[in-house]
């Protein structure tokens, strides 16, 4: 469990954010940036469990989430330490998100 944790980890924050000139998309919940976007993001020791059917628990630093639009320039510097998002049960949601703009 705590390999998994720690890969899903890993594989999510690996990939480097790139901020792009907005473009246009036919998902009305895309998120379009127009000007220079800095992120800074780091986490520590996170974990998020989802138990259950249709059940979703997140751990989130440093997003531009669906649905926003920003013109201009941005700096996000987001930290979470020692995060837990757990769910259990049916339609349960669990969030720890810092530095999160837009979106759900």
């Amino acid at each position: 469990m705590r390999l998994m944790t720690l890969l899903l980890a890993s594989t999510i924050f690996a990939a480097p954010a790139f901020a792009q000139k907005a473009q246009s998309s036919s998902n009305p919940n895309a998120a379009q940036v127009k000007g220079n976007t800095e992120i800074k993001a780091d986490q520590k020791n996170v974990t998020a469990v989802a138990v259950g059917v249709g059940n979703v628990a997140k751990n989130t630093a440093g997003a531009i989430k669906g649905g926003t639009q920003i013109q201009g320039n941005t700096k996000i510097k987001a930290s979470q330490k020692n995060s837990t998002a757990v769910a259990v049960g049916i339609n349960s949601t669990s969030t720890n998100e810092t530095g999160v703009i837009g979106g759900k």
